[in-house]
């Protein structure tokens, strides 16, 4: 009798252990999931013996990870990078939602490893790697880890526009050229921006779905297949960023012909690329205009989602929401990830323990932000090998300001400083928007700048009123240079633009040569400052390059970049742009001629939005310049002698290795 006594209390506690563990399951479960504590249960193709029977095992693996993972940290301090690829892709495979490996492998590609290479072209395919890598991988494994989208927007920020890297100046052109063919050159005004990108984020999600909304889009795609046929495999259309990139240089080769031409490109391009005919007599039908709008779209959507694992809903929201975001610019993806962390972080990061990785996440908000106002426009040639020119772009200040604001209550309650963290960043910002308007010849918005900085710091603060802030405007603008481009090279370039701008606005359209000279004077003396100085001119021996200098152009090409961004920058009226064109061969003689194929389709874009477009035509506005010919038949040889220059030093970096 006792003995079955017994045996009823251990049925009784087992049933009771039973009841407990699967009413604790799903919370446990929760757990796992919440913390990326989950490992795989999928075989591990090319791992080692031991490693498949942890797997198959079960329990060992969280050893097997925890061995490896020591193992990697090792070799990595012992500088063996090339070693722990292995070892840190098998844990990724193992424990896919171990965002901490996906990190270090990644960092490891786009900087330990890429600095190794040889060449520019190595280097940029490592830092890429790693990119991709976290991007494409890690974040659909992990798509609410705020640390990896912080990592992620700090590599576009730092690696691609910073300039610590000594092949930096390539990675800008690399990457301009990526997105001007993946997107299409972006309208200037914010509002088109805004209509452009929603285009894309609008498209439908299949192919099915497009050719039941807009049956013409079928005949389209048949005639692309027919057309693409005899090419066998290397012409069959398909829903691709290459599809995209042989677009795109079709477009370019289209847009630029007699460069094109001159250069050997068109004909290099007709003879390579099965898509170019096609692409011709498709262009030639005006009825499939709409459908292939309406493709192109489609598949950069699918290219964004699928290939880029970027949602176009978020990035058409964050044009619309906070500023003209140029996808060609590293700064715009840095904000895209940053912010996309940031709203989408899981609960842990939301924690009072954990609270400073979403802050930190902020900050690089706000430094994209702030780069994109110093230079967040961007000129870019397909055919040229120069650095594309930026310049500031001041409809972001506004945006700053706001997104301030909020930062600054979101975290004014967090411990260690909490909103007043940000506090130094506006200060400083803010300051260098005040020079930047005032080099501008923007005096008015200069001077609210000011009067926006005396009230936050100055005599509008409550606790402790001062007048650093109480100074006239010519003033501040002579005290702040003090030592200024030394602590912070990257405003020289932003300020000898906006002094250039002031050139033309103040001085040309106001016919007044005394103002033109004097902001001329000013913009030689910054490019000298910049030029020789040896902090700048500092040259990478193993690429030939100067690595802080080269950010800063000679005086005509800066001085051809900002009169062309003057005449397709949509906030300035169409009667002054004409005026200045109409008397800027006084001041400089051949100028026009050197911007007119860029300026044309952002001013006849502009001129069809205006009243004026009933009553004058482009050409009566913007007549041709004299000598354009001979301009584009120099500009091409230019061209065509940079060309042969890079394949020349390619193959002798070949031959030397």
């Amino acid at each position: 009798m006792r003995e079955r006594l017994g045996q009823l209390l251990c049925l009784l506690i087992a049933a009771t252990c039973f009841a407990g563990g699967g009413a604790t399951l799903p919370w446990m479960l929760r757990q796992v999931e919440q913390r990326g504590l989950r490992y795989t249960d999928e075989p591990v193709d090319g791992a080692p013996p031991w490693v498949a029977i942890g797997t198959a095992i079960g329990a060992l693996r969280g050893l097997i990870v925890d061995i490896l993972w020591l193992k990697v940290n090792l070799m990595k301090e012992r500088g063996l990078f090339y070693e722990v690829m292995a070892d840190a892709e098998l844990i990724t495979k193992l424990q896919p939602r171990f965002a901490a490996v996906w990190a270090f492998h990644g960092h490891n590609m786009a900087y330990n490893i890429s600095v190794a290479t040889h060449t520019e072209e190595e280097r940029w395919n490592w830092v890429q790697a790693g990119i991709r890598l976290v991007r494409n991988q890690g974040l659909r494994h992990n798509p609410n880890d705020v640390n990896l989208h912080r990592e992620l927007a700090f590599w576009y920020a730092h690696k691609i526009e910073g300039y610590a890297d000594d092949a930096h100046l390539f990675y800008k052109r690399n990457f301009a050229q990526e997105w001007h063919f993946l997107l299409g050159r972006p309208p200037e005004a914010w509002e088109d921006r805004v209509a452009w990108i929603r285009r894309v984020a609008d498209a439908p999600g299949t192919l099915e779905e497009l050719q039941a909304r807009m049956p013409e889009v079928r005949s389209l795609i048949t005639r692309l297949e027919q057309s693409l046929t005899p090419f066998g495999e290397a012409g069959r259309f398909s829903v691709s960023r290459g599809f995209l990139m042989n677009y795109a240089l079709w477009e370019a080769v289209t847009e630029k012909e007699s460069a094109a031409e001159l250069l050997g490109i068109a004909r290099q391009v007709r003879q390579t690329s099965p898509f170019f005919d096609a692409f011709n007599a498709i262009a030639e039908d005006e009825s499939l205009r709409p459908a292939w709008d309406a493709l192109l779209a489609f598949i950069r959507r699918r290219v964004l989602l699928d290939e880029y694992n970027m949602d176009p809903r978020l990035m058409y929201e964050f044009t619309r929401d906070l500023g003209p975001i140029d996808w060609r610019h590293g700064q715009a993806h840095a904000l895209y990830w940053s912010r996309r962390g940031t709203l989408f972080a899981d609960t842990r990061s939301m924690h009072s323990d954990e609270l400073y990785r979403v802050l930190n996440t902020d900050r690089l908000q706000l430094q994209a932000m702030q780069d994109l106002a110093r230079w967040g426009r961007i000129t870019f040639d397909p055919f040229s090998s120069e650095l594309p020119v930026r310049f500031p772009d001041p409809r972001w200040i506004d945006t700053i300001d706001r997104v301030f604001a909020e930062f600054y209550t979101k975290y004014y309650d967090a411990r260690g400083a909490g909103g007043e963290t940000f506090m130094s960043f506006l200060e400083n910002f803010m300051s260098s928007a005040v020079r930047e308007a005032y080099r501008g010849g923007d005096w008015a918005r200069a001077q609210s700048l000011l009067n926006r900085l005396d009230e936050r710091f100055g005599r509008g603060l409550a606790h402790a009123p001062n007048n650093k802030y109480n100074m006239p405007l010519d003033v501040f603008v002579r005290e702040q240079i003090r030592d200024e481009y030394q602590s912070q090279p990257h405003l020289a370039p932003s300020e000898a633009v906006a002094a250039m701008r002031a050139a033309f606005r103040m001085g040309v359209a106001n016919d007044n040569e005394e103002l033109y000279q004097q902001a001329v004077q000013f913009v030689q003396q910054v490019i000298t400052i910049f030029k020789e100085n040896e902090y700048y001119r500092f040259t990478v021996q193993k690429f030939g390059v100067d690595r802080m200098a080269d950010l800063m152009h000679d005086f005509p090409t800066l001085r051809r970049a900002a009169f062309g961004q003057l005449m397709t920058d949509p906030s300035i009226q169409l009667q002054e742009k004409a005026t200045i064109w109409s008397r800027i061969d006084r001041f400089a003689p051949g100028l026009r001629a050197t911007v007119y194929d860029d300026i044309m389709p952002g001013v006849a874009e502009q001129l069809a939005r205006s009243e004026l477009s009933q009553r004058f035509t482009v050409a009566q506005l913007f007549p041709e310049p004299p000598g354009l010919r001979e301009y584009r038949a120099l500009i091409a040889e230019e061209l065509r002698r940079q060309r042969e220059a890079r394949e020349g030093r390619s193959v002798g970096e070949i031959e030397r290795r």
